[in-house]
């Protein structure tokens, strides 16, 4: 892991740079299979789960039995975390709840809002690298409080033609419906386009390495909404000398871990710290069992050494990361220069991991820079909001003319046709 000095500013767009997979290669491969998919359905998605997870199936949909049988699979101290996360996790969720919106504009005039849950979403959980049952809580949870009424999940399975029990034992807690055994571009595409078994779902929800999340941009082009363009995980810490090396360096590995594509950004006002912190790193990562994993993360990840803490949140701000941490004594007092991240962690006791599994705060966010537009997902994302309104003759009167006008300047005749019938009857 590199260690730069005092970057002048032309330097931040290469020091920034996120590692990718050559997108001309990566786009063709994902639009081959995923017109397989459309093609073949059931058949072609085993045909990649054999490809790619070296499995053969003779069904895509996990068993009633397999998800009842899960709860004895798994020690009762885990069942015990699922559900005390589970728990902040609903709780945090039920607050996003707004009220409805409801005004009369003007004279006549009343318009409103409501929030309508989508009626089918797909969940994709990652497991090639770790069974992430984590995010089966982070997707499946708020999608039940809002109401969706069909919740697909599909995650790739294991060499025996299974998924971990913890995330079924997760599925069943959280609310989803339908449980599928396929992982990579092809379950996307199965959500996407419906297969013989897969349901064709209206909204796909959950992170994956740059073959997923380009799978999930070019289905949504035609086929179906996405949360976000979710790709390999990232962190960025920014340090200054009340710090503990140990922790951050501890923190830069807990996303080194999570796959060679992901990436941790240290950005520190202090020399010393850059030091103690690579220190850390080395001596933790020793200890690793996914040492090898962590290590590959590690060599495009970086420690940036700034002249003061404002240059710090000024280059981090440009990065955007999906997470950020604030190992500072004053972390508060720095939140709000804070303007692009996709979910931030103040102090030092404020670990990503906490995030990551129990505080109550989704972990499916914004990375490779799109948390500069990007929200989390939260319980709106799994909502639309319709609009209605209401006129009477008044209100006809109160802003017909102004329709009018407008309409003639746009050359819309009929617009303004619309409006004249009914301020003249």
């Amino acid at each position: 892991m590199n260690v730069i000095l005092y970057p002048p500013k032309d330097q931040y767009p290469l020091l920034l740079k996120r590692p990718h997979k050559d997108a001309k290669d990566l786009a063709a491969t994902v639009a081959d299979i995923l017109s397989e998919v459309k093609r073949g359905g059931d058949k072609a998605v085993k045909h990649y789960e054999l490809l790619f997870d070296k499995v053969e199936l003779s069904s895509l949909e996990v068993t009633t039995e397999e998800i009842e049988d899960s709860a004895n699979l798994i020690s009762a101290e885990l069942k015990e975390a699922i559900h005390l996360a589970h728990a902040n996790i609903t709780r945090f969720h039920e607050a996003q709840r707004m009220n409805p919106v409801s005004v009369e504009t003007t004279t006549g005039v009343h318009c409103w809002q409501k929030s309508v849950a989508i009626e089918s979403v797909g969940l994709y959980v990652p497991g090639g690298n770790a069974p992430l049952f984590s995010t089966v809580l982070m997707l499946a949870t708020p999608a039940r409080i809002a109401g969706c009424k069909d919740i697909v999940l599909c995650s790739p399975p294991n060499c025996e033609g299974k998924l971990h029990p913890a995330i079924l034992y997760a599925a069943k807690i959280s609310g989803v419906n339908r449980l599928f055994k396929c992982g990579g571009v092809q379950a996307i595409g199965a959500m996407a386009f419906g297969t013989e078994t897969v349901p064709k779902v209206s909204k796909i929800f959950g992170p994956g390495n740059q073959f997923v999340t380009c799978a999930k941009q070019q289905v949504s082009m035609t086929d179906v909404a996405i949360d976000m363009p979710a790709g390999p995980s990232e962190v960025a810490i920014i340090a200054d000398e009340t710090c503990h090396p140990n922790y951050v360096a501890a923190d830069m590995l807990s996303q080194a871990e999570h796959g060679m594509d992901s990436q941790s950004i240290l950005f520190t006002n202090s020399e010393k710290v850059a030091k103690e912190v690579l220190e850390e790193v080395e001596k933790q990562l020793a200890a690793l069992p996914r040492k090898n994993m962590a290590q590959a993360s590690l060599e495009h990840s970086r420690i940036i050494v700034l002249r003061d803490i404002q240059e710090a949140f000024d280059i981090c701000n440009e990065y955007a990361p999906e997470h950020l941490i604030l190992a500072m004594d004053d972390a508060m007092e720095w939140a709000d220069k804070v303007v692009n991240a996709g979910s931030v962690f103040l102090g030092h006791y404020s670990c990503e991991s906490a995030g990551d599994y129990a505080s109550g705060t989704n972990h499916t966010l914004p990375t490779s820079g799109y948390a500069k537009a990007y929200s989390g997902v939260n319980l709106d994302s799994f909502c639309r909001k319709i609009t209605f309104q209401h006129l009477t003759s008044q209100g006809i009167q109160s802003i017909g003319r102004a329709v009018e006008v407008m309409a003639e300047a746009e050359s819309l005749d009929a617009h303004r046709n619309a409006m004249t019938l009914r301020m003249n009857n």
